[in-house]
């Protein structure tokens, strides 16, 4: 449990402003918050039930929610709408999180510099669409640290997660792709969401199939080709839309389209089907095995092929930590070795 350490957060009277953070609060009074409380706070928001976070902090839910109730009442404002479902942020209380992340990040960082125990975890997290280089560096910045002292997180989830995940600083990193088709509207929830996004890589669409794939032989596909094979794409959930989805090429017309919210599920439907997706082409076999393979898509005139931007986003005007940076790093020398 954490310390009962109080400190003091200046705060404007309670209009709260989306660009705001917490330690942008002018002193026209003084709130007083426990680390506890927003340790609290963060645990709910990322859970959506206080049962749930209540379990995770080993409190009871009746302190979890008295505590909850009186920061809201120090505030001034709302955090959480109660619904019969669990509970959800408010606007106030979604601006309060951004802040209130950052607040908690250095409270770790600081615990980890200078705690003699030495037993504190500090937090990394990267939200990303499906790259197999991306969990590839995953797994080598989890070797080098090691899970004893860090709680990892990589979550490999729908675009619009990836950028509200570093947004709120749920994840320190997301990964994403951007291309002439998307770019437009991706730009602008980067900017909504305050985030800078950095090129790894730019990339050709690729076939990406099941290995025993009646195409499988073949040096290129064209999209003619792939007219008697169902395509695969990634659920994109009620946000769902040509611009967010994750496979290139998806504005294109495709005669069957079967969507999957998992993984796993379509590569099973690459075997039982003969499905196929549009992806980057960059695969790695230690991960994924040899029963998958990517073929170059092959243009026409009327299905030209493009160009995959790969890059990472942060938050904006934020210093990567030294483990994010070192993640970076891996994927970097990674992707040095890919043939593009």
């Amino acid at each position: 449990m954490l310390p009962e350490r109080r400190i003091q957060v200046c705060l404007s009277p309670p209009q709260v402003g989306r660009d705001t953070l917490i330690s942008d609060f002018l002193t026209e009074r003084t709130i007083i918050m426990t680390l506890q409380q927003i340790k609290y706070v963060i645990t709910i928001a990322d859970t959506g039930s206080m049962n749930k976070s209540a379990e995770q902090l080993f409190v009871s839910q009746p302190s979890l929610t008295s505590a909850v109730k009186e920061l809201e009442k120090e505030l001034g404002i709302m955090i959480f709408r109660r619904t019969a479902k669990g509970v959800m942020l408010t606007n106030e209380g979604t601006d309060f999180l951004i802040g209130a992340r950052q607040l908690y990040q250095q409270y770790e960082l600081l615990t980890d510099r200078y705690s003699a125990a030495g037993s504190f975890k500090r937090k990394f997290g990267i939200s990303t669409q499906h790259y197999s280089f991306a969990v590839k560096a995953f797994v080598e910045t989890v070797k080098k640290y090691g899970a004893t002292n860090f709680e990892f997180a990589i979550r490999e989830t729908k675009t619009i997660e990836v950028i509200s995940d570093v947004g709120s600083l749920r994840s320190e990193l997301g990964i994403l792709y951007k291309s002439d088709y998307n770019r437009r509207i991706i730009d602008k929830l980067l900017r909504e969401n305050d985030l800078d996004f950095f090129p790894l890589i730019n990339c050709r669409a690729y076939v990406y199939l099941w290995k025993n794939h009646p195409l499988a032989e073949e040096s290129s596909i064209s999209l003619e080709q792939l007219r008697d094979y169902p395509r695969l794409s990634f659920e994109q959930g009620a946000q769902s839309s040509v611009y967010l989805a994750e496979e290139i090429l998806s504005e294109n017309e495709y005669p069957q389209t079967i969507t999957a919210n998992d993984r796993a599920t379509q590569l099973n439907l690459m075997v039982g089907l003969n499905g196929y997706t549009l992806c980057s082409g960059i695969i790695c076999e230690e991960l994924n095995g040899e029963n998958f393979i990517a073929v170059p898509f092959r243009e026409d005139e009327s299905n030209r092929n493009v160009t995959m931007e790969i890059g990472y986003l942060v938050k904006k005007h934020s210093r990567l930590s030294s483990i994010a940076a070192d993640y970076i790093e891996n994927v970097k020398e990674y992707l040095k070795h890919v043939k593009v």
